[in-house]
């Protein structure tokens, strides 16, 4: 018997960042991955938008027998995740910036954050910044059109430097020490990102926080199959794209070793009865 996939989504190839935490911590863990890239990006969408457009990923992937799942997407958390939580009896897992560690470990009281413009305007973002940063300075800025860059493979071309340069020398110049990546698909920019900052800021990735909280529901929910796993039972990585699947993959592939095998499905479109029926 294999345990059963825990289940990400995202608005595109962002959450690979989690999906990569995941996998490091769960290497005998099935998962089913959704880029829902056709709807890309989040970030401006409307909050009633994503509630329905996340309601029927997530019907999708309960179809798919997932036992959890990791809403690998801050716009959509904000949006959606107490939603998700009333609507179906699984476990699911939200991103949120890393507001707290940054105002905790900041040495000169100034913090920077990248988010969407959804993400900004979500409960948790709100509550998280003044329950644990109100001792300090936060400078928001929204980044938009990284995400579509990013998705493109524009990680390092010019007009992303220029946007980068743009939003975060500003927070230089305030004096922050520390930079929250509140987007899954910012941490593909870190590399950029360090050379803007010239070791001037600590960036803080949640990613590693949020696979290890699905490690820890996982044990605490499932330790019988997570044992079976363990035994070395098989497994599989299946990714579905609502659009193409050429950028999904192509990241994939820097992300593990060339020999690692997944499935890909293009174009995916949510069947009739996933918009109808509730699992």
């Amino acid at each position: 018997m294999t345990a059963a996939p825990i289940g990400i989504f995202d608005s595109g190839l962002g959450g690979l960042s989690v999906w990569k935490e995941v996998v490091k911590l769960l290497p005998y863990r099935s998962v089913v991955y959704l880029s829902d890239n056709a709807f890309c990006p989040y970030g401006r969408r409307r909050a009633e938008e994503l509630v329905e457009r996340t309601q029927q990923v997530v019907r999708f992937l309960l179809h798919e027998a997932c036992q959890m799942v990791v809403v690998a997407c801050n716009t959509a958390t904000a949006a959606a995740i107490d939603s998700l939580r009333a609507s179906y009896p699984v476990p699911f897992v939200g991103m949120e910036p890393a507001v707290k560690p940054a105002a905790l470990h900041s040495q000169t009281g100034v913090v920077g954050i990248l988010a969407t413009h959804g993400t900004f305007q979500g409960r948790l973002y709100q509550e998280t910044s003044h329950r644990f940063a109100s001792h300090v300075r936060i400078i928001e800025q929204v980044g938009d059109g990284l995400v579509e860059l990013i998705e493109q493979g524009l990680c390092e071309a010019p007009q992303t430097i220029q946007l980068l340069h743009r939003y975060i020398n500003p927070m230089i110049e305030a004096g922050a020490d520390h930079l929250v990546l509140g987007c899954t698909h910012y941490p593909f920019l870190i590399p950029v990102i360090e050379k803007i900052s010239d070791g001037r800021l600590t960036i803080i990735d949640p990613a590693p926080a949020v696979a290890h909280h699905v490690y820890t529901l996982l044990e605490q929910n499932y330790f019988s199959q997570e044992a079976l796993e363990r035994g070395g039972q098989p497994h599989t990585y299946r990714f579905y794209a609502t659009g193409s699947a050429a950028a999904l993959e192509a990241c994939f592939r820097t992300l593990v070793p060339p020999k690692t095998s997944a499935q890909f499905f293009p174009f995916f479109e949510f069947p009739e009865n996933y918009y109808l029926r509730r699992v």
